[in-house]
């Protein structure tokens, strides 16, 4: 049941007996009554003021008594300047309500929109291990993927793997130079923490080479192209192009400890992927690309060799796509990927890129060359730009080690949540598999929560600290919320089909189902703006209004058995919508805590 829908229906029919004026759906403008006045809905009059040709407030108080005397949903109005307050009546709120605990998967589209979309998140470098940014990539990207799905839409969860390149060949040369055949077994570590720690030990020696030249008189640049490790990290990636067997195979071994590293972190973090791309087989498509381009004189070539895209028509520089000595870069790669998933998904209604803000330039440029292609469907490209995440102790640097490594945080959230826990003495009854469970689920759905509460495309500071507090809006406070509902579940009688209309109902209860009743509205906004931010603050002004209600009246110890029964068949929905939310940000919620 709409609401607004019956409104507008009694709303254009009074303008119309009134004014003797017919007016559009679109011409009547009904918003949520401001909580300083009584009133549910409220009915802008200032754009309605050319028909009736009265002040605000008479025609208000016109329109408000044509309600009150023809429609039986209107119980009493108000009328603030050029607002008409309505207070709609108990029984079309305990009606419209029933409607909701009989709709299964209520909030969701049921119905296909037979709309293909591909979300690419992740997309991580085989040189080193996920990272803080990567939490807030991965999280993001696959929330979006599940509101897409939500909405009736087939969603394609992708990556593509920068598992070749010039910092590829930084980690494996600095692992030959120093490695001493060092193995994620040998060493203990997880292959990606391995990989990512000769990344660093490259830039370190890499930077002492540069320092030596620069004592010798080199300038800073002539040293850091001259430095003899970056030298042979040129010279192996051309091998590497070349397929050079020993390179080649060297390349396999330490990308394969990689994925086994990034396979156990993804698995921590609960998110999937349905199609992997690797650059190392995208690069050599786009290399064909950008050579078939260059021969229909879409490109242009320098006198070096190097292969550019002119780029003045759309106000952009020109843009390098194959380097003097024939490597690639970066948008190379991207230019092939991005045809290659159109091949392998013709009927894609859009491509959405997880990325963060730094790239904005670089997905401008990409979306401007596949048009200068000729590929249509460039249009239906977008770039989910975030911003970046920091903590209190600023940046992340990945060369200098100083990056707030993805496994060691979600371990240090879950110890956290698990001291918390523990101090609150509540869980006694569990066995202690349950109780490792509950602190993963909390000190997850903390991080996963914090980080998708805020609109992606706004820099984040994150507090682990905070992110798993009972307090404010975080994921353990809305987890407890669901936990406590469980509990009133746990000790109540079946509930029937539907509820009574006929019994009198309070403020909190009507406020609370008509937050409940905005739910699918909230879903399809979230997926039309690709914002998860939407649905963690529904859920957590749902979870606020839920805790006012709890506190205000008896659920359970209630005499009257219809109001009683109504107060748990809310407090269930409430439930139910709080947990299919959270699952929509790819966050768990316990059922004790």
């Amino acid at each position: 049941m709409n609401i607004e829908n019956i409104l507008l229906d009694s709303i254009k029919n009074a303008i119309q007996d009134l004014y003797d004026t017919a007016i559009e759906s679109q011409q009547v403008q009904l918003q949520k009554t401001n909580k300083e006045f009584e009133g549910n809905i409220t009915l802008v009059v200032f754009p309605l003021m050319r028909i009736t040709k009265k002040k605000p407030e008479e025609s208000a108080e016109e329109i408000g008594n044509w309600l009150l005397k023809n429609d039986t949903h209107i119980t009493r109005f108000n009328v603030v300047k050029g607002f008409l307050n309505l207070v709609l009546s108990e029984k079309l709120w305990l009606e419209a309500f029933n409607e909701v605990i009989q709709t299964p998967n209520y909030g969701f589209n049921s119905h296909s929109t037979g709309k293909t979309y591909m979300v690419e998140y992740a997309s991580p470098n085989t040189n080193k291990p996920l990272h803080l940014g990567h939490l807030r990539n991965i999280f993001l990207g696959y929330s979006v993927a599940e509101i897409l799905k939500a909405n009736g839409h087939y969603v394609v969860k992708t990556q593509i793997i920068n598992d070749r390149g010039i910092h590829i060949c930084k980690s494996m040369l600095a692992w030959q130079m120093f490695g001493n055949g060092e193995t994620p077994e040998s060493s203990g570590l997880k292959g990606d923490h391995l990989i990512g720690k000769y990344y660093v030990k490259f830039d370190k020696e890499y930077k002492k080479e540069i320092a030596e030249l620069i004592a010798t008189g080199q300038t800073s640049e002539e040293a850091e192209q001259n430095a003899p490790m970056m030298l042979a990290a040129r010279a192996m990636l051309l091998k590497w192009e070349a397929k050079d067997p020993e390179i080649y195979a060297l390349w396999q071994k330490m990308n394969g400890w990689v994925y086994d590293g990034f396979e156990s972190t993804y698995q921590t973090m609960g998110v999937d992927f349905d199609k992997l791309y690797y650059e190392s087989d995208t690069y050599i498509y786009g290399k064909d690309v950008v050579e078939e381009g260059l021969q229909k004189g879409q490109f242009y070539q320098k006198e070096d060799g190097s292969i550019w895209c002119d780029l003045s028509s759309e106000k952009l520089d020109d843009k390098l796509l194959l380097r003097s000595d024939g490597t690639s870069v970066y948008m190379t790669q991207d230019i092939g990927t991005a045809i290659e998933r159109f091949k392998d998904y013709p009927s894609l209604s859009g491509l959405i890129y997880t990325v963060g803000n730094e790239q904005n330039h670089h997905f401008k440029v990409l979306f401007s060359i596949l048009k200068k292609l000729g590929h249509s469907w460039a249009e239906e490209c977008y770039h989910l730009s975030y911003g970046m995440v920091e903590l209190p102790e600023g940046k992340m640097k990945s060369r200098e080690g100083t990056v707030v490594d993805a496994d060691d945080l979600m371990a240090s959230v879950i110890d956290d949540a698990r001291e918390m826990t523990k101090e609150r003495g509540q869980i006694d009854s569990l066995s202690e598999n349950e109780k490792e469970d509950l602190y993963s689920t909390i000190g997850l759905g903390g991080l996963k929560y914090y980080l998708l509460k805020v609109e992606p495309k706004s820099k984040m500071l994150f507090d682990p600290k905070e992110s798993i507090d009972l307090n404010g809006n975080t994921g353990p406070f809305i987890q407890y919320a669901f936990a406590r509902i469980q509990s009133i579940l746990r000790n109540c009688e079946k509930l029937p089909a539907n509820v009574v209309t006929e019994i009198s109902i309070n403020n909190y209860e009507i406020e609370l189902m008509q937050h409940i009743l905005d739910y699918g509205q909230v879903i399809s906004k979230a997926g039309k703006e690709y914002s998860p931010a939407l649905i963690a603050n529904y859920i957590y002004d749902l979870v606020k209004m839920y805790n006012s209600f709890y506190q205000s009246v008896s659920i359970l110890k209630e005499e009257n058995d219809d109001v009683r029964l109504f107060r748990i068949s809310l407090s269930k929905k409430v439930g139910e919508i709080v947990q299919s939310g959270m699952l929509l940000l790819g966050v768990n919620v316990p059922n004790r805590m």
